[in-house]
């Protein structure tokens, strides 16, 4: 197959029969080895100067992270995978799912463009396509509900017509709200049906989906459980001691992870489909903006859940079995909407600029001390910040307005109430949104005026406590989010908490 213009064609340096063998050695020489099932992450890049994808794809090798969940099919980021043999999902937004449904032509030219393209020998290992994304939310009001279904079907044919079949599975990517309903009793797990008012629909997806092979996928948020349900039980949400008995099968469950994937599996096992292979498209913990979005939290909990991964014991209905698992996510995005909460910014296991935010092991052996290895190369500004004066003479009201314009036009959700900014005083405070807005702004030094408020340092100004940091801008220019995505992420949250809560109920 010819190589597309502007990409490279390169050999996987390690073929993957090669890496067989060496397996195979470990285990005859007993090496003590017990990794978990290949670990995906979802790669989001809505950041105002998100890192060139050629360093993020290094990062990924050098931490080992074989699988990646794309919200797209940016070129330049599957121009980054090509030759690396990283298993990847690519996605077709919320706002095509109408014109892939109503025209096989748009979905024939969408699957050429972006996939058909870099199936080249050597080039990008294009697994999955995602249909949209989330497209059942309740607060879209049946939107794409019209859509979704006849969108799958003419992907999945143009993949067969493509010779993909077998090779790259379309599937569709749920939120928890497919599952159960306000007038539906899921307080256990055994309980699981599809929601009703879609429920013959789900009925037809999961068909088409179980006719070509391809997986269910399912978002899984513990974390939302707690922060946005004061009556939820923290251990639940972890790996803890608190335990829910199912009395229709017996089952005790000690975290809501598991529960939550078997009220799947019930609901799948009521459609006919009792095996029907799961991922779970996302899952993780912020770091940032909720008393309950921290660091210590987040690396013990996506330290559980590798864990949990590598034990292989599975969930009371599906024992004994492999997760399969995409972390969410990779690196914060400081232009996601704030709306469900100031957190949304930093589910991150990295930190904008990929500095690791904590010991994770992603192998899953459960080694207390080991660092995810951050990004290399990366290309910051200055190292300058914006502070407010001390010199300057503060009217307060004038101080609040001009703190006011700086977080209308930039980050500011580590000042939130729960954020790592938000215990400070004042003038620090100001300080902070002052420096994120120069920042946003490349160092522009009409950034950092502010009615004369404001004033350049080469002092890092951070103060040293809790996880406040004042951040150094990087050199990479914007990309423009899709604001169908930040729409779904954003209006997720109320219902995917209210069917968590209900396994408790």
């Amino acid at each position: 197959m010819k190589v597309p213009e502007g990409i490279s064609m390169k050999r996987v340096k390690a073929p993957a029969a090669l890496i067989g063998v060496l397996w195979v050695f470990l285990l005859a020489i007993g090496k003590n080895v017990c990794l978990a099932e290949p670990l995906g992450v979802n790669w989001g890049d809505i950041s105002r100067q998100p890192l060139p994808p050629g360093i993020v794809v290094k990062m990924l090798r050098d931490n080992n992270i074989t699988r990646v969940k794309l919200f797209d099919a940016d070129y330049e980021t599957l121009k980054a995978l090509v030759g690396t043999n990283i298993e990847v999902m690519v996605a077709a937004p919320n706002d095509m799912l109408k014109k892939l449904a109503t025209s096989e032509r748009a979905a024939r030219d969408w699957v050429s463009a972006n996939v058909t393209r870099y199936m080249f020998r050597g080039g990008v290992n294009i697994k999955y396509v995602a249909v949209g994304n989330e497209p059942f939310l309740i607060a879209y009001n049946g939107s794409y509900q019209n859509v979704t279904y006849p969108a799958l079907v003419n992907i999945q044919k143009a993949l067969e017509d493509a010779g993909h079949a077998g090779q790259v599975f379309a599937t569709v990517p749920f939120n928890a709200d497919v599952l159960c309903g306000p007038s539906v009793d899921c307080s256990v797990p055994s309980g699981g049906v599809f929601r009703p008012d879609i429920a013959d629909l789900m009925v037809s997806i999961t068909s088409a989906l179980n006719r070509t092979g391809a997986p269910f996928s399912l978002n899984i948020y513990p974390f939302l459980s707690l922060a946005l349900s004061p009556d939820f039980p923290i251990d639940y949400a972890f790996f803890g001691d608190f335990t829910l008995t199912d009395s229709a099968t017996n089952a005790i469950y000690s975290n809501v992870f598991d529960a939550s994937f078997d009220t799947l599996v019930s609901a799948l096992t009521k459609a006919g489909f009792p095996d029907m292979h799961i991922i779970i498209g996302e899952i993780g913990w912020p770091t940032d903006g909720n008393k309950f979005a921290n660091i210590q939290y987040a690396e013990k909990f996506n330290n559980q859940v590798m864990t949990h991964l590598a034990s292989k014991k599975g969930t009371p209905l599906r024992p004994n079995r492999e997760f399969d698992v995409y972390l969410f996510g990779l690196l914060d995005e400081n232009l996601k909407s704030v709306d469900p909460g100031a957190f949304e910014r930093h589910w991150g296991v990295f930190y904008y600029d990929g500095n690791p935010k904590y010991a994770l092991d992603l192998s899953g052996q459960g080694s207390a001390d080991v660092w995810p290895k951050p990004a290399v190369g990366v290309d910051y500004l200055e190292p300058r910040w914006c502070i407010v004066n001390p010199s300057a003479i503060v009217d307060a009201d004038v101080l609040t307005k001009n703190v006011d314009y700086a977080c209308q036009r930039t980050d500011c959700s580590a000042l939130q109430e729960g954020g790592s900014c938000n215990a400070l005083d004042t003038y620090i405070k100001a300080s902070y949104a002052f420096n994120n807005y120069y920042q946003f702004n490349y160092q522009d030094k009409y950034a950092c005026d502010f009615e004369g408020l404001a004033t350049i340092t080469s002092s890092d100004p951070s103060p040293g406590v809790r996880q406040c940091r004042f951040q150094i801008g990087l050199s990479y220019q914007p990309v423009t989010a899709s604001s169908v995505r930040i729409q779904a992420e954003s209006s997720a949250i109320v219902v995917l908490v209210l069917f968590v809560s209900s396994l408790l109920l």
